[in-house]
């Protein structure tokens, strides 16, 4: 049987533990899982692309099926090139999954055989995303737990005179 690669696409602005989560989980299902930073040059990101990779880099370390790479462009034509046969993706909302199936029916009309495999995040990290991390942390709140232990020190050094609200 054909070894089986999986692209786990995203910004990763920054990595939480909802997607080390998911990486961990897509590394036991799938033989070869690369863990894709899309180059946006729509978004303004608080960490530039070679910070993300480094980050992801560091976290994935200890799992051998795991890649890190950057792509642009369409995720299909990234898979292609990758021989990818499915397209990795965590959904922790109806909104989240309605937004996910247009995207996915898309893929497959464009790539008939490349299949979307959703996951849903443990329950612990469903309320989760980047978004809120960088919100939280830069209106002083902890994100201990939320995000990598070099992801929050990255945080610290990308807004070092942020004032700590204490609980």
């Amino acid at each position: 049987m054909a070894e089986v690669t999986v692209i786990y696409p995203g910004s990763f602005d920054p990595i939480t533990n909802g997607h080390l989560d998911m990486i961990e989980r897509g590394s036991r299902l799938f033989d070869h899982l690369i863990v894709a930073v899309l180059t946006n040059i729509e978004k303004q990101p608080l960490f530039a692309v070679s910070e993300r990779v480094e980050m992801l880099a560091e976290v994935t370390r200890g799992i051998p099926n795991v890649s890190v790479d950057t792509f642009s462009g369409l995720l299909v034509d990234y898979s292609h090139a990758k021989r990818a046969r499915a397209i990795l993706r965590g959904v922790r909302a109806f909104s989240d999954y309605e937004y996910e199936l247009q995207m996915a029916l898309m893929n497959r009309k464009l790539a008939p055989a490349l299949e979307t495999v959703f996951m849903m995040p443990v329950e612990s990290f469903l309320y989760l995303s980047s978004r809120m991390v960088k919100q939280v942390y830069q209106l002083g709140g902890s994100v201990a737990g939320l995000v990598p232990p070099v992801v929050e020190q990255r945080l610290r050094e990308k807004f070092p005179d942020r004032a700590v609200v204490e609980g």
